[in-house]
């Protein structure tokens, strides 16, 4: 071996270092080729943020699955209508927010310390300009009005308590004025006592106008007018209750005489198993032609979420179609956004495919098609089809971190239902 003397390595210093300036310069240039920016990644592809993705998408990861490298992710549904429509309403799935009022930074009453769970991050007016359908809605008598509370016991408490419905309801107002072929659905967890109370918010609000009324509604598991129908008719809102006696009442249809329900919290996420609901008839009943899937923890963690929102929600899909003998017609979930891809956006998908077209996804669907036509589509697929219906509003803005949003969650778990605990005991 030649000896390492200053004349010997003056000789060989140039040649190495041109060879690194040209491993550099490959690097550089391989890495331009590959990489995307400004709108053109698409599902699936490396970002570094929300503008490097196409429509639909938005720059985020999973970490708790290991996945920590940013990639475009879902961020809007494909509005089945747009690619199937005129069939009956029980015949498409809709995406729900469990919650949806519960949103992470909702500011509290004021000099009050809010200790409660947050299942959204994002304003319901955003939600439903995502392809979000349905809205879960705690509605409580307080302040000698009606509000939005995530509480315990029946009763709204002021660090409890989010905000007056009347605001929500006007934000739904809004999106079905300006989104005219729109269908919205709203199920109550109601604890309004106050006489005509529901009735009230809703015609304050101007929703009265937008009721699917309960006549019309069908009570032996036949099937619900078609989505054509119901928009020529403007009867574009319908409204379920928890409490059986405001159907008599108010006109609010009683939530389980028209659907069932599996039951929610853990055991609705508890892999190769889906009971029903309490309250709910047997999954497999034929008196009530809509189903209700719960998928959503007792306790809701951000972070998560984007790990539930992947192979575990295929899955539990797959066993509450067995457990019902048909598919779900509405599918609920906390941080609906969150996931490592396609999410539930593409769980959606995958739950219309069969049962509007008869292929495997809601994108291998061709309008006007027999069915059973289907287009070859790539696995993934590339950016969802563009929404006529509603706009993405760009990308998820996380105002606080993930692990302190999760550590807070948990922290509230305990303080939630200590005063439960001791009533229990």
């Amino acid at each position: 071996m030649l000896p390492c003397s200053p004349h010997h390595r003056s000789l060989r210093r140039p040649s190495t270092t041109i060879g690194y300036l040209y491993l550099l310069l490959f690097s550089l240039l391989s890495t331009t080729s590959t990489s995307c920016s400004n709108g053109s990644c698409q599902l699936l592809e490396a970002c570094a943020a929300a503008t490097d993705c196409g429509p639909g998408l938005y720059c985020g990861n999973c970490p708790v699955s290991g996945k920590t490298q940013p990639v475009c992710t879902r961020g809007q549904a494909v509005i089945p209508t747009s690619v199937v429509n005129g069939l009956p309403f029980n015949k498409y799935t809709w995406l729900v927010t469990h919650n949806s009022f519960s949103i992470v930074d909702a500011p509290p009453l004021p000099g009050v310390q809010r200790l409660t769970f947050y299942n959204q991050e994002d304003t319901v007016t955003n939600q439903l300009r995502n392809g979000v359908r349905g809205l879960m809605l705690d509605m409580y008598d307080f302040e000698n009005d009606v509000w939005l509370c995530h509480s315990f016991r029946g009763q709204c408490y002021n660090f409890t308590a989010f905000q007056p419905a009347i605001n929500t309801m006007m934000e739904v107002e809004a999106f079905l004025s300006e989104n005219p072929a729109e269908i919205v659905t709203i199920i109550i967890e109601d604890y309004v006592h106050t006489t005509k109370g529901l009735t009230a918010l809703f015609a304050k609000a101007g929703l009265d106008k937008y009721w699917f009324p309960v006549s019309k509604m069908p009570r032996k598991g036949d099937d619900w007018p078609t989505v054509t129908e119901m928009v020529q008719d403007n009867h574009r809102l319908i409204v379920f209750t928890s409490d059986a006696t405001k159907e008599a009442q108010e006109g609010v249809a009683y939530q389980w005489k028209y659907m069932v329900e599996n039951e929610s919290g853990d055991p609705g996420v508890k892999p190769g198993s889906c009971p029903k609901r309490k309250e709910s008839k047997a999954l497999t009943s034929k008196s009530a032609s809509l189903f209700f899937q719960n998928y959503f923890p007792t306790y809701p963690v951000e972070t998560e979420a984007c790990k539930e929102h992947s192979t575990p929600l295929q899955a539990m899909v797959g066993t509450c179609y067995k457990a019902a003998g048909r598919m779900p017609n509405f599918l609920a979930v906390n941080f609906y956004m969150r996931s490592d891809g396609g999410g539930v956006f593409d769980a959606v998908d995958r739950m219309n495919g069969p049962t509007l077209c008869g292929c495997s996804t809601l994108a291998a669907c061709q309008a006007g098609a027999p069915f059973g036509s289907c287009k070859n589509v790539s696995v993934p697929a590339r950016s969802p089809a563009i929404n006529n219906a509603g706009s993405f509003t760009g990308s998820v803005q996380f105002a606080n971190s993930a692990s302190a949003l999760s550590s807070t969650n948990r922290i509230i778990a305990f303080l939630f239902y200590l005063p439960l605990m001791a009533f229990w005991l």
